[in-house]
């Protein structure tokens, strides 16, 4: 018998020595691989701005928000009237932390009419917490938030050993108490209500072992968890225990840690959890998939009574307390919030827009915060815009139809919203992006800015001629272009020509300015050099609807240079600002600013009177928008680009086979935009008037007085107005001596 003690324990010490040394490295070492987070933006509120409900709540919505008839703590909102109560969460954005808010917002006629805080005192303004919009995995796609242990709520530390291992405190990685209690009190009730193993043990399985039934796993698990203790102190083995347990799948997303297990369940921060929570998120542990609240809610609700039972049983709670948590609601969000990639056409821009600063494998699993641009209201209401109206448009002779649409901030070139496919989760090609299409007379206004950017030679009241013109091509060919409605309407005035979208005008302009002035414009807002063929002038280039947005860009800014951000900025795992990508814009140059203007005159008469005008049918006449149609050759391709006060949307519909689609410009990319207009929240468009001059023009030309009977307003680069009078005398002689 000695020497049967003898060998075990000549085998049991080199095993302890050889478990020893590792548990210190593997242990030692511990980290894990922390997802790189993507949010939207904080919606910012101050009274005066367009929101309506229907974008507040779709707002609320994304962030997770509850809504309910009172407040439920932070992440909740209450509708009482026309005003909206808010509890924020904290959010850390660019300029620091932000603490959790009571706020009260108070909406009427699409504004803001009211804003204060908790209290009912007035404030200026408020910034929501952003929506999580996507996650950038590593190797393996666990989500985890990593909390230190003096950061974790008492309570919720206090309840986990009082239900999973009440003697952790005393014992020494394995608790024969535990053992024989959980024994007990299983045989009493008959089912297995307790396990008998320390939190230590269900640490070392889930770290190490796994969770196979053998008697050697058991031994392994029990000789592990003895030297863990040996080597480590309670409050390390607790932090990682608490950073590690299992609480619940969302597809191929493992949910690890109590801090993105509140955050799933609840879409709650820690420390926003009360006793049925910490109980409910307590009880999970022992089974998430079997006790899960959203598939089983009885299952759970009899797990959390076990938990709040526990909890008395400890002094934790009063028996009140538990009480009235047992006949509460689970309270569980709706959905998990961990969503790998909710918007992936915008997500793709991101990932292109971060590529300068951090290459792919960077980004994924470092633990950083992307901080974006999208508004997932306008997100909202851009993809139903894009699939009603394609559903609408879908006709028995048609081709299925795709689409495409880039939405951005006039002011600040942020892009609000993107859409790649008509189906908007769709995650493969992504035509917002990558398609390029013939843009047609999308190209246009550039012609007619290369003009007015002269302004001794062109005005708005300048005479054009739109007349047929052909012209020798490369190959020794001639070109004819003729106008979509095959009639040549003669001289008209450049606004006219611009505003119904005349061929030969245009062209008959662009040969006199220069093709190649043309192609350069291009390579200097958007980098492209097509060649200079005389078609150029009409559109026979290929772009992506997100070039066409920056071209847009340039002059719905009123000539200010913004390359389209749809990053904010990246925060470290501390939450300090790596990079910001926020700055200042320079101010426009002076001429730059004063011929977009122009333009933008003309393509708000493009809508009163010209190809656009279908848009006062629609009711969008109040926003006074300036917008351009665009339809490339046999109707393959459908464009329109236009613009309020505060967005820009360029959309693009057609087939990805470039069959005809018997589209025009008007007939279905415009539809989609005003589907998208007639319910965003934004703001009219005005033309300041800095830099120009309003006078009225006769037909030949002169300056004349407004009650003349052929005076037009026109608007003129300040100091260009035509110096030549006349007034309406000599028109009251000719028509006396027409009458003889």
């Amino acid at each position: 018998m000695l020497f049967g003690i003898g060998l075990l324990v000549g085998f049991l010490a080199p095993y302890l020595w050889a478990v020893d040394r590792w548990i210190q490295h593997e242990f030692g070492r511990l980290s894990w691989q922390i997802p790189t987070r993507v949010y939207a933006r904080p919606l910012e509120l101050a009274r005066g701005i367009a929101l309506n409900e229907q974008a507040l709540t779709a707002e609320l919505a994304a962030a997770g928000y509850r809504a309910g008839d009172t407040l439920a703590g932070a992440g909740s909102y209450a509708k009482i009237g026309d005003s909206y109560r808010i509890a924020s969460r904290g959010f850390r954005d660019l300029d620091g932390a932000l603490p959790p808010r009571a706020i009260e917002v108070t909406l009427a006629k699409g504004r803001v009419t009211g804003l204060a805080d908790g209290r009912g005192a007035p404030i200026e303004r408020a910034r929501l917490d952003p929506a999580r919009i996507a996650t950038l995995y590593g190797d393996s796609r666990e989500e985890r938030r990593l909390v230190r242990l003096e950061d974790v709520p008492p309570l919720l530390v206090a309840t986990l050993q009082a239900v999973e291992d009440r003697d952790f405190k005393h014992h020494a990685g394995i608790d024969w108490s535990g053992i024989a209690r959980a024994l007990w009190t299983n045989l009493r009730h008959g089912e297995i209500r307790q396990g008998g193993s320390t939190l230590t043990q269900q640490l070392v399985r889930n770290l190490y072992l796994g969770r196979q039934q053998h008697w050697s796993r058991k031994f392994r698990e029990a000789i592990y968890a003895i030297v863990m203790e040996a080597r480590f102190d309670k409050a390390r083995i607790l932090e990682v225990y608490l950073n590690q347990v299992y609480l619940g799948q969302q597809g191929g997303q493992a949910v690890h840690g109590v801090s993105a297990g509140a955050e799933f369940w609840f879409g709650r921060e820690l420390d926003q959890l009360g006793p049925a929570e910490i109980a409910l998120l307590v009880g999970l542990i022992q089974g998430p998939s079997y006790y899960d609240p959203r598939r089983h809610p009885e299952r759970a609700r009899a797990r959390r009574a076990l938990a709040l039972d526990a909890m008395v049983d400890t002094g934790l709670i009063e028996p009140a307390v538990a009480a009235a948590a047992k006949a509460g609601p689970l309270d569980v969000s709706a959905a998990g919030s961990l969503s790998a990639n909710r918007y992936p056409a915008f997500i793709a821009l991101v990932r292109e827009q971060l590529e300068r600063d951090y290459p792919a494998d960077a980004l994924r699993g470092a633990g950083l915060t992307v901080l974006t641009t999208l508004s997932p209201s306008a997100q909202h209401l851009a993809e139903r815009a894009v699939t009603t109206q394609l559903d609408a448009l879908t006709a028995k002779n048609r081709p299925p139809l795709q689409a495409a649409l880039v939405l951005t901030d006039t002011g600040a070139g942020e892009v609000l919203a993107v859409v790649g496919d008509r189906d908007p989760r769709a995650l493969g090609f992504n035509r917002a992006l990558e398609a390029r299409r013939p843009v047609g007379s999308l190209l246009k206004p550039f012609v007619y800015l290369l003009a007015l950017a002269q302004p001794g030679r062109y005005s708005l009241a300048s005479v054009v001629d739109d007349t047929p013109i052909t012209l020798r091509v490369s190959g020794g060919k001639s070109w004819t272009p003729e106008n979509s409605d095959g009639i040549s309407h003669g001289p008209v005035r450049l606004i006219d020509a611009l505003a119904h979208s005349y061929n030969q005008s245009t062209v008959r302009l662009g040969i006199e300015i220069g093709v190649d002035r043309l192609a350069r414009l291009l390579d200097a807002l958007i980098g492209i050099d097509p060649p200079a063929h005389p078609s150029l002038l009409l559109g026979a280039v290929d772009l992506s609807p997100l070039q066409m947005a920056r071209l847009y860009q340039f002059v719905a800014s009123a000539g200010q240079l913004q390359p389209l951000r749809a990053v904010r900025g990246v925060l470290d795992a501390e939450g300090r600002a790596l990079h910001r990508y926020d700055d200042a814009l320079p101010p426009a140059q002076q001429g730059d600013a004063i011929a977009t203007r122009l333009i933008t005159l003309a393509l708000q008469q493009a809508v009163t009177s010209g190809t656009a005008r279908p848009l006062l049918a629609d009711g969008l006449g109040w926003l006074k928008p300036a917008g351009k149609t665009g339809t490339s050759n046999d109707s393959r391709d459908s464009w329109y680009a236009g613009w309020t006060g505060r967005h820009l949307a360029v959309v693009w519909v057609g087939d990805d086979r470039n069959r005809s689609t018997g589209l025009y410009g008007a007939t279905g990319a415009m539809r989609v935009w005003s589907a998208l207009f007639r319910t965003l929240p934004t703001e009219p468009l005005a033309v300041a008037g800095d830099g120009l001059e309003w006078a009225h023009v006769d037909a030949d030309g002169r300056r004349t007085d407004p009650e003349c009977q052929d005076a037009r307003a026109f608007a003129f680069v300040a100091g260009y107005a035509p110096a030549e009078s006349r007034g309406c005398s000599w028109q009251r002689l000719r028509n006396w001596l027409r009458r003889d």
